[in-house]
């Protein structure tokens, strides 16, 4: 990432709040209809691992 890319910036915080928030969206729903109590931390580390992987393919790769 260059220093002057704000774009680029914007985009690491959009990919991981909507990986957190669809995956955890995701996890919640399933322990509602479940009645569980784990899959919301396995849906949020999932997109948040997820968030980083685009990332890395995203900016990460380019950067080099």
């Amino acid at each position: 990432m260059k220093p002057n890319d704000d774009g680029a910036a914007w985009s690491i915080v959009g990919y991981l709040l909507s990986g957190l928030l669809f995956w955890g969206g995701v996890g919640w729903a399933v322990d509602h209809w479940l009645h569980t109590r784990y899959f919301l931390l396995a849906g949020l580390l999932l997109g948040a691992g997820a968030a980083m992987y685009l990332i890395w393919l995203r900016i990460g790769r380019k950067s080099k």
